[in-house]
């Protein structure tokens, strides 16, 4: 099939567009370099100290300033150019891990490594905060759930492949090697961002009474002075969106449900008679079932808001309450690639979404603490894991945790018989988005997912002046209530446009007398 002539919404439809493969291209090198190196950085602290606690550390090292920073970093993707952010934390990043590859080489004292990977960490934090918030300005906003399912299935196969290639570096030569091949992927990652030529999908969008041209030193002195509005003003956005704190909830069970998994699959192998290998075949079930997920994200995104997340956590939930049921091997393994998929699109609708639902010049500082949350989500749950197994048994572990997304389920579609018929639903402001605005009617609880309501100030029997030499933003006229309006002109972008014949629109932070080339 080619690409041109994919369904909107799949993978293969994201693909069409040269700026979002770039992107892609550059998360994926980066994620297998990030599971290559780690698996080289537990190697190392375990075998100089012989100790499981310090190879715990080294592998904490790497998530907590994910969660404890990670609202700081999406401070950050909303206070500078997005492109920018991204190359700066590649080429720190690039350059740790070179100091990692150093302090092992020349065996400096290993405490050293886990303080490097938790300051690698730290680069990283703002990095998914602008993929993300950038993602919706490369694609149209129709085949953004195939984007979000390509950034999925990323992350999946980097999990897998990333591992694998680090054992093989590992077999070949000393550990120093896989840290140098990291900060090689690194390099390639920033050269991926830098070789986007799309005007405007980076800046970030102009904050109500900000400086137009602020110096370097007063942009740096804002966010360390702001920093603590920033995360407030995300939490703000969040609570104004109720669907996206559904969306959020239901990302964070699933996340809890994963940091479960990774201690009761040990006992559930045991029970289903799986052998000593069953632990690694029930996580490569549920990897399985992640990419399986992957490809039906378009379809489940089709659904109306309520009922597909139900669904999707009605996977996750039923799967683990019959997991104490699996007596046998392919029952469990069958189970396990069930909640895999169940979890991979709660993730994808969590980020499209979020994407479409949030005010963009908020996005990041919201996205910065959806993404910790998850992240936080998993060492809850591989926490709390050993505690329910020790107070109510395997089955009772299995039982609450299933039952505790199934019924976060069943409370969403309680919650769509008794909410109000015209609720009204925010969307985030899509540049790419070439549909027309909704309709109150649309917004009926029964509707698909959220998206754009009529300003109240636009007047419906206003006739359109001529049209000038930039084009007007697609959705000017019927700008969410609650969210900015943009301050730029935009213009027909062809660099954007996918193999497909239309058009794709940007911001571009360009004078107004620039006259946008033909369709």
């Amino acid at each position: 099939m080619n690409m041109a002539n994919s369904p909107e919404g799949t993978l293969r439809a994201a693909l069409r567009y040269p700026a979002f493969r770039s992107l892609l291209t550059g998360l994926a090198v980066s994620q297998i370099g990030d599971w290559l190196y780690n698996l080289a950085l537990v190697t190392v602290v375990y075998t100089r100290t012989g100790s499981v606690l310090w190879a715990g550390i080294a592998t904490g090292a790497r998530v907590v300033p994910m969660v404890v920073l990670g609202p700081v970093g999406g401070v950050i993707a909303d206070r500078f150019d997005r492109r920018r952010v991204m190359v700066a934390s590649d080429l720190l990043r690039l350059t740790l891990m070179l100091g990692l590859a150093v302090v092992v080489a020349a065996r400096l004292p290993v405490v050293l490594a886990p303080v490097i990977a938790a300051l690698a960490t730290t680069a990283g934090t703002p990095y998914l905060a602008c993929v993300a918030a950038t993602t919706p300005r490369l694609v149209r906003d129709g085949d953004l759930p195939g984007a979000n399912a390509a950034r999925s299935a990323v992350s999946s196969i980097g999990i897998i492949v990333g591992p694998a290639i680090g054992g093989v570096l590992l077999l070949l030569g000393p550990p120093a090697i896989a840290f140098a091949v990291n900060a090689v992927t690194f390099g390639a990652a920033a050269a991926c961002v830098l070789a986007i030529r799309a005007p405007g999908a980076f800046t970030v969008p102009a904050r109500p009474g900000a400086s137009s041209r602020p110096g370097v030193g007063g942009q740096v002195t804002s966010v360390l002075g702001s920093v603590f509005t920033g995360i407030t003003d995300g939490a703000a956005a969040l609570r104004a969106h109720p669907a996206a704190i559904r969306l959020v909830g239901a990302d964070l069970i699933c996340s809890v449900v994963y940091g479960m998994q990774t201690v009761v699959l040990v006992l559930v192998a045991d029970q289903a008679g799986l052998g000593m290998h069953g632990y690694g075949y029930l996580f490569a079930a549920v990897g399985v079932g992640a990419l399986v997920g992957i490809s039906l994200a378009g379809r489940a995104l089709r659904l109306p808001f309520r009922p597909g997340l139900a669904l999707a956590m009605s996977l996750v939930g039923l799967s683990m309450l019959a997991l104490p049921a699996a007596r046998w091997g392919s029952l469990a393994l069958v189970l396990a690639a069930v909640s895999g998929a169940g979890a991979i699109l709660v993730e994808i609708m969590t980020e499209t979404g979020l994407q479409r639902m949030l005010p963009e010049e908020v996005f990041g500082r919201a996205y910065g603490l959806a993404l910790p949350a998850s992240v936080a989500g998993i060492v809850v749950g591989s926490l709390i894991a050993p505690v329910l197994v020790s107070v109510i048994g395997l089955t009772g572990a299995l039982v609450a945790c299933g039952g505790v997304a199934t019924a976060y389920g069943l409370q969403l579609i309680a919650g769509r018989r008794h909410a109000p018929a015209h609720a009204p639903a925010h969307a985030a402001s899509h540049p790419l988005s070439s549909a027309p605005p909704a309709t109150p009617a649309d917004l009926a609880p029964t509707a698909p997912w959220p998206t754009a309501v009529p300003h109240p100030s636009a007047s419906p029997g206003r006739t359109a002046g001529p049209r000038p030499a930039a084009v007007s933003h697609p959705a000017a006229s019927s700008w969410p209530s609650g969210t900015a309006r943009p301050t730029v002109p935009v213009a027909l972008d062809p660099a954007l446009a996918p193999t497909a014949p239309w058009p794709t629109i940007v911001s571009r932070p360009a004078a107004t007398s620039e006259t946008a080339p033909p369709r």
